[in-house]
């Protein structure tokens, strides 16, 4: 069974990509197909409702992971992602303009990805890592850094 991280990682890049794809693609479907206005995702609550998904979801796997695989940068590039996103979600296009939060959210959503998918493939690594008890100790016991690299 998949550890619950593991899940969260996943559904935190498929929010930050359809959050990117909502940006991107939205207007252009507005333009194509005229009734796409009449649906909710038109409006700024979406952007809303999205980071108050984003928001717990990417703090727990980014949390786990790190405790996992003890690479603790990773928290600012999610944090820098989310700060980004939450930004532009709540400065919205009346403050922005519509470019410019197009522009910050795609970044932010894409920044909080990236994160998620070097989370997600550190914790990959570090459950098929055979010496995984010599990662967990390595950084209180440099003696047992010199062993595991000889």
């Amino acid at each position: 069974m998949k550890s619950l991280q593991t899940m969260t990682d996943k559904t935190a890049i498929c929010l930050s990509l359809l959050c990117t794809v909502h940006c991107l693609v939205l207007p252009v479907a507005v333009v194509l197909l005229p009734s796409v206005a009449a649906l909710p995702l038109v409006g700024e609550a979406f952007h809303l409702w999205m980071l108050i998904a984003v928001l717990p979801i990417s703090a727990y796997a980014l949390t786990m992971g790190c405790k996992k695989h003890k690479r603790y940068r990773l928290l600012t590039v999610g944090s820098m992602g989310l700060l980004i996103l939450g930004t532009a979600a709540f400065l919205g296009h009346e403050t922005l303009g519509e470019v410019w939060e197009k522009l910050l959210t795609a970044a932010g959503a894409c920044i909080l990805a990236l994160g998620h998918i070097w989370n997600y493939q550190l914790c990959q690594h570090q459950d098929s890592c055979e010496c995984s008890e010599l990662h967990d100790h390595e950084f209180q016991n440099p003696e047992l850094h010199k062993i595991a690299s000889q």
